[in-house]
């Protein structure tokens, strides 16, 4: 039996970034993802992501970690199918069902370039085979991370290194620390309703979009659903603790990453606030205009970017 590559037994190499007070764990091996992202000064550790646990970077385990890339689509396929100019796409469910956030997020990456405060990693597919998830098309992606004084910038890339045009969608997924009392607010202006398999049914306003542009508690909302119109902005507010300062988090994103998906789940300690470029399940959605669905169409040799970044703030 071959080995599951979520479950080695070694922990991988991590590369370490820093600028100023910041610092950043990036695991390669591990789909590419963000480990740790956090401010360390006078001895203590200040986490603006939710942090990998040893077990998550011991198994190589996305979900564990702070943040993972989203290529080539976000979110779920139904069905794993869809089909668009005359190929067929067929990607194999995953274990919770239909297949989730593409296929980057479970494959090693390679470091192309690191310094003290940068770096650069890049994924080659070169198209389906046994254990190629279906996806039918050649590409080459790539994540550019850099720290400034008070900013986590990413970049991502990908070049379409098929002989035909290739849909796309892409994005990034970061878990925020839930404490008690944390907000979120950020303007969009519609949702996506979903339906129990989490897959968009039709497009509503409903009184939490009010809510969400003054701020709501996370606690208050349990949500896993995309947005549309969003400003490619967001913001995150803690309150302050006996062990920390009120502190806050602006997430700032560029287009195409012009959806949002707000990722709630009652009773754990994080919540996800990712900006895409498409909305579940945009390739089974032909009949909706682009503002609405979102997603790409990349021809051969093209490259397709966008990016976001995070900003952080701790009061005096």
């Amino acid at each position: 039996m071959k080995p599951d590559p979520f479950h080695e037994s070694a922990r991988p190499a991590l590369l370490e970034l820093s600028f100023h007070h910041l610092r950043l764990q990036i695991a390669p091996e591990a789909g590419g993802s963000i480990a740790g992202f956090y401010s360390e000064q006078d001895g203590i550790q200040q986490h603006w992501l939710r942090p990998a646990t040893e077990q998550a970077l011991r198994e190589r385990n996305p979900e564990g970690m702070a943040s993972f890339p989203l290529i080539p689509f976000s979110n779920r396929l139904r069905d794993g199918r869809a089909s668009f100019q005359g190929r067929q796409i067929a990607v194999p469910p995953a274990v919770k069902g239909h297949p989730l956030h593409g296929l980057a997020w479970t494959r090693p990456w390679t470091v192309m370039q690191q310094d003290g405060h940068s770096a650069s990693l890049q994924l080659d597919f070169a198209g389906p085979d046994k254990d190629a998830n279906g996806w039918p098309y050649k590409f080459s992606a790539r994540q550019y991370f850099r720290l400034y004084e008070d900013k986590l910038s990413v970049m991502m890339e990908v070049e379409n290194r098929d002989t035909v045009a290739m849909p796309l969608g892409m994005g990034h997924h970061p878990y925020f620390p839930r404490e008690a009392g944390t907000r979120l607010s950020l303007s969009a202006a519609a949702m996506w309703q979903g339906d129990h398999e989490v897959m968009p049914t039709q497009l509503s306003r409903p009184p939490l979009m009010e809510r969400l542009r003054s701020g709501v508690a996370v606690d208050d909302v349990v949500l896993d659903n995309n947005f549309i119109g969003w400003e490619h902005s967001a913001r995150v507010d803690w309150m302050a603790t006996q062990e920390a300062p009120a502190r806050s988090l602006a997430l700032q994103a560029m287009s195409p990453f012009d959806f949002i998906v707000l990722y709630t789940p009652e009773g754990r300690d994080f919540f996800c606030v990712e900006p895409v470029s498409n909305c579940t399940d945009w390739l089974n959605l032909p009949s909706h205009p682009h503002a609405e669905i979102g997603g790409a169409v990349v021809a051969p040799g093209e490259t397709y970017s966008a990016g976001f970044s995070l900003t952080v703030s701790s009061a005096s």
